[in-house]
């Protein structure tokens, strides 16, 4: 009788991830992150904020939508303040203790996004506005007429 084929890809080992990383089990709970980077973008319709360490990998992030607020709620400051404490509970777990904050956009809720970063006991070492500016750049739409 013929000997069975080894069938590829079988779990041989009970570890998890490929032979090629080396990498066990998974990442998400493992680094420690002591300083990182907080960028808050305000629109008029929503916010987002996303929680990144130095090199530019995000750890985390939150928007007023998936904090559950829907339709004209979600440019409220208070949707801005809910979301920048959901996103910044899981990165106090992993051990974030400094942090820069990004902040992009003219909507309502920048100032109360970063209201609920300073209170969450984060030292921040520095505040910077990152609202891109146009130097006279494209040329508006004609003026409507009713």
């Amino acid at each position: 009788m013929a000997k069975p084929l080894p069938r590829v890809g079988s779990r041989r080992t009970g570890r998890i991830g490929s032979r090629r990383t080396g990498r066990i089990g998974s990442r998400k709970n493992g680094r420690k992150i002591p300083k990182g980077v907080i960028h808050v973008q305000a629109s008029f319709n929503n916010i987002i904020v996303t929680i990144t360490d130095v090199r530019g990998r995000v750890i985390s992030w939150s928007s007023a939508g998936t904090c559950g607020f829907k339709g004209t709620r979600r440019g409220t400051p208070f949707a801005a303040q809910t979301t920048a404490g959901n996103a910044i509970r899981t990165v106090v777990d992993q051990g974030m203790q400094r942090a820069e904050v990004m902040i992009k956009g003219p909507g309502l809720g920048r100032d109360a996004a970063l209201r609920a970063i300073r209170r969450s006991g984060i030292r921040l070492t520095f505040v910077r506005d990152v609202t891109p500016m146009p130097h006279n750049g494209c040329r508006p739409p004609k003026k409507r007429r009713v």
